[in-house]
């Protein structure tokens, strides 16, 4: 009975009929699910996996989470809860919002510079990551873990998929990818980032497009619209493979790492696949109009 009692009073703690605490029961789960791929994610896609249509509203939410974490460590009587609100970080700076500075021992993290609040968040972050029991805190919620449920729902998709399995290039493709290479300002690059298609890496895979410019490389994966869903999803993996491919032709020709790698699609990227490139943590640019 004393269990039952203490289940009903933890889970109180993000219970109530306001939208930001029905939100913060959501994001939770999704933010365990980043914490467990060691991935942070941006405001933007946050909310946009939870539907909400204005990422400034996740505010209030991360704050309830934040506030509930707090509450649950005192009722069980266990060490600080790591901040899981700092994995949500702004799409210009990379950083938590100001608000995290109430859930943090330093107080007045507005007042640090830049490269001083970094130094907190990589700490914070390390805390997040390796924490063991963002299950048991779930549960103590009476929420249940986020599931990709790969083998049942994406690796059949992957099977079917009519493209990417060779047969040669598509006219669409090679369309499609020659106009990202001359159309740097996608990804928000200058127009002096060098350009080169198929550029071939040292494991003979090519990647479809890859920008250069002092040290920097940034490489595209490339979908047409001839690309179907598991294609696209095919893409998300690939683009992991070439950011370490990429990474490890820089650290052999004695650079320090220095890549990004984007998925572009000519197309629209499927709603269905929004949480596993978050968990990824892949950066897409979708809706290209050539």
């Amino acid at each position: 009975m004393k269990q039952t009692t203490e289940r009903k009073s933890n889970t109180d703690l993000l219970e109530g009929d306001k939208l930001y605490i029905q939100r913060a029961r959501i994001a939770l789960p999704l933010l365990v699910r980043q914490a467990k791929a060691n991935e942070p994610i941006f405001y933007s896609s946050l909310a946009e996996e939870m539907k909400m249509p204005n990422p400034r509203n996740l505010n209030y939410v991360l704050g309830a989470i934040g506030v509930a974490l707090q509450a649950l460590a005192e009722r069980l009587d266990i060490p600080k809860i790591p901040v899981i609100n700092c994995l949500v970080i702004n799409k210009a700076n990379h950083l938590p919002g100001e608000g995290i500075g109430w859930f943090i021992d330093k107080k007045d993290f507005s007042k640090l510079n830049r490269s001083q609040k970094r130094e907190t968040v990589i700490r914070l972050l390390d805390e997040i990551y390796v924490y063991p029991d963002w299950d048991m805190i779930l549960h103590e919620f009476g929420l249940e873990p986020t599931k990709t449920n790969y083998e049942k729902k994406l690796k059949p998709l992957l099977l079917k998929s009519k493209s990417g399995w060779g047969g040669g290039e598509s006219k669409s493709h090679f369309d499609f990818k020659n106009y990202l290479a001359k159309h740097p300002e996608l990804f928000e690059l200058t127009p002096d980032y060098k350009a080169k298609t198929e550029y071939e890496l040292p494991s003979a895979d090519a990647i479809d497009v890859v920008f250069e410019q002092n040290g920097e490389i940034i490489g595209v994966d490339a979908k047409s619209i001839i690309s179907d869903s598991g294609d696209i999803l095919r893409g998300l993996f690939q683009c992991i493979k070439y950011k370490a491919l990429l990474e490890a032709e820089q650290i052999v020709k004695d650079l320090i790492p220095n890549c990004h790698v984007f998925l572009a699609l000519e197309g629209k990227f499927p709603e269905q696949f929004i949480g596993i490139r978050n968990q990824l943590g892949i950066n897409v640019i979708d809706n290209i109009n050539t």
